[in-house]
């Protein structure tokens, strides 16, 4: 990172090479994204200015530009997108905190990066279902799987609880137990087919009836509606399975997965 003076400064953060967003300002008067300066922060466990090497003992309180950047429009949530926790109007999350389980906007993000106590905090990438995706122990994200106990598991549950157990990635497991999933559906399809053509066999029967027609039809009234039920339960069932197998997040799927299979 080339380092460059006060009166050189550039137009564009240092740090992310792009427009700013959300300028902050350091006590020495270097300016970066709010956000990129919060980061560069966290990982590095030290308020440090990455252009003149500033080191400040306290995290000093960074004086954010909002001149500089336009209201942002409320625009609907788009497929996929996670919305703020804390937006009234609903924007987009761009991190989720693992220790306050909550999304923020860039907006609602801020205070992770002004305040102290806050700054510590571990933020990812946005998910769904934030609290089923993080580890009730140790509040770090599931991102394995543990064949021997059926179980979503974190790294530090891979070294502890679970050490030496058999265990594959998240997205691993989804993808077998998709494959599961496509075997069931295309089982249930197979029964439903023979019994709706069993069905078609005695209503076919039934027109070329005998000499009496009206007792033969109430003969086989009681097995075509017994075999219509169960045509009906399997379709439900086959339904739940399609819909299960078209959960996007894998982590999502599994926890689904095992929880039907309960």
């Amino acid at each position: 990172m080339q380092s460059c003076d006060l009166m050189s400064e550039p137009p564009k953060c240092c740090i992310c090479l792009g427009e700013f967003t959300r300028p902050a300002s350091l006590p020495c008067g270097h300016r970066f994204c709010l956000g990129c300066i919060g980061e560069y922060w966290r990982i590095l466990e030290a308020c440090r200015c990455p252009l003149c090497k500033a080191f400040f003992p306290t995290r000093p309180q960074l004086k954010t530009d909002q001149t500089s950047q336009p209201p942002r429009a409320t625009v609907p949530l788009k497929a996929g997108e996670v919305p703020c926790d804390l937006c009234p109007a609903k924007r987009p999350a761009v991190k989720s905190c693992l220790v306050c389980l909550a999304s923020y906007c860039d907006a609602h993000l801020e205070e992770h990066y002004q305040r102290e106590d806050l700054g510590r905090h571990l933020l990812i990438s946005v998910v769904k279902n934030l609290e089923e995706s993080v580890c009730r122990l140790h509040g770090k994200p599931l991102r394995s799987f543990c064949s021997s106990d059926r179980a979503c598991i974190c790294a530090m549950c891979a070294q502890t609880e679970h050490r030496g157990h058999h265990i594959i990635s998240i997205n691993k497991e989804a993808a077998k137990k998709k494959v599961l999933i496509r075997r069931r559906s295309h089982r249930l399809q197979r029964a439903i087919q023979e019994r709706q053509s069993i069905v078609e066999k005695i209503r076919h029967s039934v027109d070329f009836c005998g000499e009496n027609p009206k007792q033969t039809c109430v003969q086989d009234k009681e097995p075509i509606q017994q075999l219509e039920e169960e045509i009906a339960e399997l379709q439900e069932r086959n339904a739940e399975l399609e819909k299960l197998s078209k959960t996007e997040d894998s982590l999502h799927f599994v926890q689904r997965f095992l929880h039907n299979a309960s």
